[in-house]
């Protein structure tokens, strides 16, 4: 049996398959076996190491306000960063080209430039022309740079889905009357949005896990800054670092999780249900009907 995008496997290939699968699940079950021996000899896995996990004081005095500021960031980020990587990514295709060379110029530039550094800048610039207490500082910047850089990414995604639809969308919306305002609120960002959700998705995911960069170079009081801190008190840095690597892998699973849902709920309110209506429920449309005054012909 055979499907439109590729041919089912025959007996050999089944059987070539069966063993593949096999052979995968041995070299996995060997990898796994062999980080176990390794944790082991270097006594990572003595129970005095993950117990504080086991203690309400560890999750309430670190792990927890880390996760919290993490989302707190991310949130922020993620709130600001949309609709100005939609607003970049559509002005550059605008007609006017006072609009288009600024936005394209904008997006080049900060997509260019690492998120991390765009952070010390901008914790930078905050220190010495801003008022904002050194205990917000940090958030702030982290937020700058992600917000910058997301935002340029962003836009481009934004783009390459309208773009990706088929010319006769807009054509179709121009020969109705629709201005190009219209068109693209209309037509073309309702349908691009289910194209683009995988990628914004995607990005989406980079802002929480980039996070961690402010709690690394400027102190910013994260899920990983808050792991190290834990990890200095209770001097076990491995399984510190496996739990917080569980709690961002739960996170961002979430998240897809989510957007999976979402995507799946947008294509199905955009299908037809499908329904075969009989002569006797469908209206006369009077334009339609030779000799009517929709034609232009004389009754």
């Amino acid at each position: 049996m055979s499907s439109v995008l590729y041919d089912a496997p025959g007996p050999r290939a089944k059987r070539r398959n069966v063993l593949l699968s096999i052979l995968f699940s041995v070299l996995l079950a060997l990898l796994l076996w062999w980080v176990w021996e390794k944790m082991d000899d270097k006594k990572q896995l003595e129970w005095a190491l993950w117990e504080p996990f086991t203690t309400s004081q560890a999750w309430t005095t670190y792990l927890l306000p880390g996760l919290a500021n993490t989302m707190k960031a991310a949130a922020l980020s993620m709130v600001i960063a949309l609709p100005l990587g939609a607003f970049l990514g559509i002005s550059r295709m605008s007609d006017h080209r006072w609009v288009r060379v600024p936005a394209g110029a904008v997006v080049e530039f900060f997509r260019s430039i690492p998120v991390l550094l765009l952070m010390l800048f901008a914790n930078e610039l905050y220190v010495r022309s801003t008022d904002i207490s050194s205990e917000d500082r940090p958030l702030y910047a982290v937020v700058t740079g992600l917000v910058l850089y997301n935002a340029s990414v962003l836009a481009e995604v934004v783009r390459a889905g309208i773009l990706a639809l088929p010319k006769g969308q807009t054509e179709a919306a121009f020969a109705i009357g629709l201005r190009k305002g219209q068109t693209m609120t209309s037509i073309l960002l309702p349908q691009a949005v289910t194209a683009m959700l995988p990628a914004i998705v995607s990005q989406l995911v980079v802002i929480v896990k980039d996070t961690a960069l402010g709690g690394v170079m400027l102190g910013f009081t994260e899920l990983l800054n808050a792991r190290s801190t834990l990890a200095a008190n209770y001097a076990n840095v491995v399984p510190s670092f496996i739990v917080v690597a569980l709690i961002f892998i739960v996170v961002n699973f979430i998240l897809t999780s989510f957007a999976s849902w979402l995507e799946a709920r947008l294509r199905r309110s955009k299908r037809g249900t499908g329904a075969v209506l009989a002569p006797d429920d469908v209206e006369d449309n009077p334009a339609a009907i030779p000799g009517s005054y929709g034609t232009g012909q004389a009754v």
